[in-house]
């Protein structure tokens, strides 16, 4: 998957990584705020890889930590925007992001992928739900500390 680069690999004196707001770059703020980090995923939409809506890709290394409910995010084609995007972004919790993901594998329509595009399209220009308080990865998730 491509994606523009939007964060540091920096790590404190005990190896783990610090948190996000120190590892975002400015110009990774910018983009992140503006939601143009999405950008290059255009490329994997056209390749045929991703679709512009279905459950957020993650990355392989997640995968066993997945519950076989959560799995099923995995039944339909991983998307630009999705369910659980206009529906709280970053600001939900990991297992609501998960419950969301498997209702629109459910639900799955053109009706529906309809409206997840014109909601994204408002909640870009609105920038809403981007961020959760100094948080940009899956801190809960996994377990990990400040990222």
């Amino acid at each position: 998957m491509f994606k523009f680069r939007t964060m540091l690999d920096a790590y404190d004196d005990d190896g783990r990584p610090l948190e996000d707001a120190q590892r975002m770059t400015r110009f990774g703020r910018f983009l992140r705020a503006t939601s143009l980090d999405e950008l290059p995923e255009l490329w994997n939409v056209l390749v045929g890889d991703m679709s512009l809506v279905g459950p957020r890709p993650l990355l392989m290394e997640y995968l066993p930590l997945y519950s076989p409910e959560q799995r099923r995010r995995h039944d339909v084609r991983p998307g630009i925007t999705g369910w659980a995007q206009i529906n709280g972004r970053n600001t939900l919790d990991w297992d609501e992001r998960f419950r969301l993901d498997v209702w629109y594998v459910d639900h799955q329509s053109f009706w529906l992928d309809l409206r997840i595009l014109l909601l994204t399209v408002r909640k870009v220009l609105a920038r809403e739900g981007i961020n959760e308080a100094g948080k940009a990865t899956m801190s809960k998730f996994t377990g990990s500390q400040g990222s």
